[in-house]
Order: structure tokens, then sequence, then C-alpha cells
């Protein structure tokens, strides 16, 4: 049966699982492995669990956390009877393996973790592991109450843990590098895919007679036609061009990637033509974008109501097909699908971005990882940590994984461990497998999450009573999905990845939420219709209020990196 709204009003909270780039085939299966590690020939025992960073503490030692609860987790636990937060799968094969057994000081719901985290790590009172953010990560660094994890680290992280830790480059860890100190063990996310495509719905292009587009002129006329001409063929002007929330840089129905096609890069720090890293939210070219968006807002091809709309608000708009494009990540595919619960001919496809000229635009990429998982001073055992890390890793994708006890089955079961990395490039590595599949239809190639997905697709294309989950999968890594995109972005060298990925510096920690809002708000209110020259007095205010200073440091950063920031 095809999904329906009202079940998918918590895809949004699905789709953000998505959004970290966490995208993971959920295959159900009737039962599932014994924990099993492959055995030396000779001893019976498993050799790599010899290693330093997978040896077991014997006595067992006790290690706290501290837990954020949501609908999702609870969700995820019903369908696994007898498993709770506190005691699962991932907490047995730690105590297990590791000799770890995990505890919770607390655990609490989405809606007041953040204010108690906050309270708690301001009384100092934490847990032996903590996940921070970076500017929290600096600030208990400062005041003395973080261990210094780089010998630990050295010492005990695994190839496989190096390897994946290390798929974002150097970032992550300079991040949680504090005065030449290891301070965290970053949970790296993936830059790259935060890319952005231009999702379009085609069978409004062909009803009206439309190509898709090669310059934002060709956007504009696109997002003209889809408010003007009754696209949707009713008879009522109700629709309009373009998506847009009041969170203006969501990864789904944000307006990075509209911004993108006129050089404008509002939430990343890049590099000038003199070498010098720039704020791209205070740079000229934000003002062209801004000017047309306020043109398509006043004529209506923006929701009027767009302002007070999160994306849960104006995902309605997709389901009552009254949109016809937004910018989004490859998982926007799941959100397009809303609109076909009522109209199963509904059909979108993503685009690359384009420019004014024409030419390749380069892809903006935030620096994405914002989670470190920090040792409390005075803790014990700080390599517990990272052994953590290296079990998670290796029971999920390396010698001995066990993908279907421990990975996505019956669902995200990955989501119950207490530390959660992954492969930043597994989403479009599992793409390039099912490339390869498809041009040699040699099955081998296909690795597990490539496997489900295929899967998935060929459950699409064959129809069916369960083929549409599947069209939100094929549109992300079919032939033409969201993922073929991508990969060439990278092919033709357009990803344009952020320059600075160090620890907040100081002014940043005191100054950042208010220049943010006030960038925020001055670009609110010129879409709306405030005159553009209120964009200078904005930039005037920004480095005036901290952005100078915080420039200044970027740079110093920078320069000691070996940049030129001159």
């Amino acid at each position: 049966m095809p999904i329906t709204i009202k079940k998918n009003r918590m895809v949004w909270t699905a789709a953000v699982c998505l959004a970290v780039q966490l995208l993971t085939a959920c295959e159900r299966n009737g039962s599932l492995p014994a924990h099993s590690p492959v055995p030396d020939a000779e001893t019976g025992e498993a050799p790599l669990y010899h290693e330093p960073g997978l040896s077991k503490y014997d006595p067992p030692i006790e290690l706290s956390f501290v837990r954020e609860n949501n609908d999702a987790l609870e969700e995820l636990l019903k369908e696994l009877p007898g498993e709770t937060l506190e005691h699962n799968r991932w907490t047995d094969l730690y105590e297990e393996v590791l000799g770890i057994r995990i505890t919770y000081d607390w655990t609490e719901w989405s809606s007041i973790y953040s204010r108690k985290l906050g309270v708690s790590l301001a009384s100092g009172d934490i847990p032996d592991i903590v996940r921070v953010n970076a500017e929290q990560l600096r600030v208990l660094s400062n005041e003395g109450l973080l261990q210094d994890l780089t010998g630990v680290y050295s010492s005990y992280a695994t190839p496989l843990t190096r390897k994946v830790l290390g798929g974002e480059g150097s970032g992550p860890f300079d991040t949680a590098t504090i005065d030449g100190r290891l301070m965290a063990i970053p949970e790296t996310t993936s830059s790259i895919e935060g890319a952005m495509f231009l999702w379009i719905r085609t069978d409004w292009l062909e009803r009206l007679g439309l190509e898709p587009p090669r310059t934002m002129d060709d956007v504009l006329a696109i997002s003209k036609a889809f408010t003007e001409d009754d696209p949707d063929g009713n008879g009522k002007q109700d629709t309009f061009g373009l998506a847009a929330t009041k969170y203006l840089w969501d990864p789904v129905m944000g307006l990075t990637g509209f911004m993108a096609g006129y050089g404008a890069y509002p939430g990343i720090w890049i590099k000038d033509g003199s070498g010098k890293l720039i704020y791209g939210g205070i740079q000229p070219e934000i003002k062209k974008a801004l000017l047309v968006l306020q043109e398509m807002y006043r004529t209506g091809q923006i929701d009027r109501e767009f302002a007070f709309k999160d994306g849960v608000k104006a995902s309605d708009s997709i389901a009552n097909e009254q949109v016809g494009m937004l910018y989004g990540e490859q998982w926007a595919s799941f959100m397009a699908q809303l609109s076909r619960e009522k109209n199963p001919q509904a059909e979108w496809q993503a685009f690359p971005l384009v420019s004014e000229t024409g030419a390749a635009p380069k892809i903006p990429l935030p620096f994405s990882t914002n989670q470190f998982l920090a040792v409390r001073q005075g803790a014990p055992h700080p390599e517990a940590l990272v052994k953590l890390f290296n079990l998670h890793l290796e029971k999920s994708w390396g010698a001995t994984s066990e993908v279907e006890r421990y990975y996505n089955a019956p669902q995200a079961v990955w989501k119950l461990s207490p530390v959660t990395p992954y492969p930043v490039r597994k989403n479009l590595d599992a793409y390039r497998e099912l490339e390869t599949y498809r041009r040699t239809g040699n099955a081998s190639v296909l690795r597990d999450e490539a496997k489900t997905i295929q899967k998935r697709i060929a459950a699409y294309e064959a129809g069916g009573e369960d083929s549409e989950t599947g069209w939100g999968w094929e549109k992300t890594y079919g032939p033409a999905g969201a993922f073929s995109i991508l990969d060439r972005y990278e092919k033709n060298h357009q990803l344009l990845y952020e320059s600075f990925v160090g620890a907040p510096t100081e002014t940043m920690i005191e100054k950042e939420k208010i220049l943010y809002n006030l960038q925020i708000d001055t670009y609110m209110d010129i879409i709306q219709g405030r005159p553009i020259g209120e964009f200078d007095e904005f930039v005037a205010q920004w480095n005036k209020l901290g952005g100078e200073q915080i420039t200044a440091e970027v740079n110093e950063w920078y320069r000691e990196k070996g940049g030129s920031g001159e």
C-alpha cells in the first residue's frame, strides 16, 4: 500500500536522520544471528580482538553517559521486544567483547534534553563520556573539565577507526584540537552529502511544455509558470513555484542551493582571491540573490506564509500539490514522495544546480561535523571511549561485521549505541556499487546497504502492492537519481568545501549567536520587502558587533594551519 500522509507526519523526523547521512536500508528479518566474530582456526578466538583497541577489561568497568530520547527511538524499541535504551544488543555487545558496562546518569526527551545538558555542563556535573558540540567542547576544555585524548587515540584507535574518522580529512580533528591537544573524538558527519539539488515536478514541466533549467533565468521562468499557468490543471491559482521554510538553510526546502546559483554562499567560510578566509554571508553576491527572492515573494512564487512554517508545516505544500520546485539534499526524494499520496502520477526528479551564466556552479558544502565525544577529567579509563568507536565500526563495517544484527535489522538499530560513527562516503559508495551492478549485472559487487537499496528499487520497478515505498529510493539512488548528480559534482570538481574547520574562536563563542540572528533577520526582512540597502547596514553591523574580530581569528587559525590568511 502507498504510505499515507497521516503516517508520514513522521517522515520529516525520519528524513532528518537521512540528512545526517545515516541513510540506511532497513530490512526486516524473522530472526537475528547470534554474535559470532570470525574465530582463529587454532585457538577458536577472534584474533581481531587481541588488538589493544578491542581488548577486554577484566573485571568489567562501568562507563556513564547521558542520553537524548525521542519518538523515533521509542518507535524503534517497540520493534525490539526486551530491549531498552539501557539494555540492548549494543550494550550487551560492549560488555561481552570489551568488558564495558554502559550506564546512563539520566535520559531525557529531545524537547528538554539540550536545556538539561546545558545546566549539567555549566555546573560541571558531567558523566564519564559526554557528547558536546564544538562550542561546548571549547568551554569545557578551557575550564579544565576534560581529558587530553591525544595519546589515547594514537595508542588505541584501530586502522578501521582511523580510516573512517579520517574520511573528512583533518577537519573534524582540527575542530576537536584545542591548544594542540585532542580534547574529544569527533563523530564525523558527511559534508559531501550536504550537497544541494534542485527537485522539480517533472509532470508539471511536461504539462506546461517546459524544459529542465540550464540557467537561473530558466529556474525563474519555471517558477513563474508553476505559479501562474495552472500546472496542476485544476483551474485555480493555488500553486507556487519554489518551496521555502522559516529556517532559511534547511536541508530540504531551504535556500542554500538557490543562492549558490548566484555565487552566494551565506553560511560558510570561503577563500577570496588573495587566499584570505572570508565569511560568505556578508559578500555582495548575496544582495543579488536576495533581490530575486524578494521579487519571487512579491509575486506569489514563494508561499507568503513561509516565514511562519518549519519543515513539517511547509511539507504540507508538497503533500497538497501546491509547490513544484524545492532545493534539497539527496533525501529530499522522501519528502517529495508525499505528493504521491494524493496523486500517484506526481513525478519529481533531482537536477543539478545551475548558475546565472550557465557555467557549472560551485556546490557549497558546510563543514558538518558538530558532535564530539569527550571524557570527563578524572574518569579512570579514557581509552574506553576509543574502544567503543572501534567495536561499533567493526561490527557495522569491519571484517567481522554483522550488519543484520547490529546495523539495519529489523530497523536502524545502530541508534541504540551510545556512539554512532559511520563512513562518511558510504552512501555515495553504495550508489557507485549500484551503478556497477546496473552496468555489468554482477550482483557480487553489492555490499550490505547497496543490496538492500537494490531490493527496494527492484520492488518499485516491478510494481505491485508494496512498490510505492521504493519510489524515493529510486529517485535518490537510481541511474538518474540525486547520487548520479553528486557523482558528477565530484568528478567535475564542483564541490566547495568550507575552509574554516577549526575549533570555535573565543569571539565566536561570545558573539556568533547574535551575528547569526542578525543575518537571518536581515535576510528575512529583505525577502519580505525591506529595502536592499539594509544588507549593507547589516554588513557594517556584523563587522562592528564581532564579525571583524572573528574574521581576524579565523585567519590566524588559517595561517597556523599553513594557509596564507593574508
